[in-house]
């Protein structure tokens, strides 16, 4: 009887893993297709981002991951400046936020507190400035004066610049100057603005005002209507409150002290204070 013959197996891979690969291309394609498809919330990314820079001082190098980062969004080729990235974010542990100050940090918390308020109150004079110059710009540097904390810039305008003496309706050449303010603010809206009324201590009591708290209000809420109807400031992010007499800035015994005192000012709140 014949040997049979034994069957060689057909050269090159065998063929499931033919199959095996389609598999894998299919998944891969797939996969990509979903990515293309999502999306990210840049506004949260950007308060992340934020948020991280200004407790702990990273991402200083990349500045954004979504805009002109110095490894993301400009392309591949700028994975050349990697040691230029990891050393302006990384690396920054060397000066500031290495491991024996955070040994220290978490010894006494207000130390952290304090580099934060500085931190907040070198951004406010920052942002200070800037408001300046585009009040010098408009023409209401006289009008307006400006001053800052670390939790917020105050812009201040003199009562009798706005408003008839005992009276909540603004002036006609005063809405320019608020106008004006209310450009700045646009610009400043990320936090939130609040709105304070102030008077002297002189007592008032008339029909529509029974008494300063009262006026400081109504003054406080007319700027609040006006700014709202001329702007897109969102009324959420704004706060309004008549202070009265409490809270003075001048001697109340003299005709410029309250005249200094009769005011509305407004304050534009940095985020990462609240």
């Amino acid at each position: 009887m014949a040997k049979r013959k034994e069957e060689t197996p057909p050269a090159g891979a065998p063929a499931w893993m033919a199959t095996f690969s389609d598999l894998m291309n299919l998944l891969l394609c797939f996969f990509v297709m979903l990515f293309a498809m999502s999306s990210i919330e840049e506004a949260k990314l950007q308060e992340f981002v934020a948020a991280m820079n200004n407790t702990f001082s990273v991402f200083d190098g990349g500045a954004s991951a979504i805009g002109d980062g110095i490894l993301i969004s400009n392309g591949v080729s700028q994975l050349n400046e990697l040691d230029q990235y990891i050393n302006s974010t990384g690396k920054v542990a060397d000066s500031d936020t290495d491991g024996e100050n955070m040994e220290e940090f978490e010894k006494h918390p207000e130390v952290l507190e304090q580099k934060l308020e500085e931190q907040r109150l070198q951004k406010n004079e920052e942002r200070a400035e800037a408001i300046e110059e585009m009040l010098r710009e408009n023409e209401i540097a006289d009008e307006v004066e400006i001053s800052f904390t670390a939790q917020y810039v105050k812009l201040t305008m003199n009562g009798g610049l706005l408003f008839d003496s005992g009276s909540a309706q603004l002036k006609e050449e005063a809405k320019q100057i608020v106008d004006k303010v209310g450009v700045i603010l646009e610009r400043y809206s990320e936090g939130t603005i609040e709105i304070e009324g102030h008077t002297d201590n002189v007592p008032i009591n008339s029909a529509q005002f029974p008494s300063n708290e009262e006026l400081s209000s109504a003054r406080a809420l007319s700027v609040f209507y006006y700014l709202l109807e001329g702007t897109s400031l969102n009324p959420v992010g704004i706060k309004h409150a008549g202070m009265g007499e409490r809270v003075p800035i001048a001697d109340n015994g003299t005709p410029e002290g309250r005249s200094r005192n009769r005011r509305v000012e407004i304050l534009i709140y940095n985020p990462s204070a609240q």
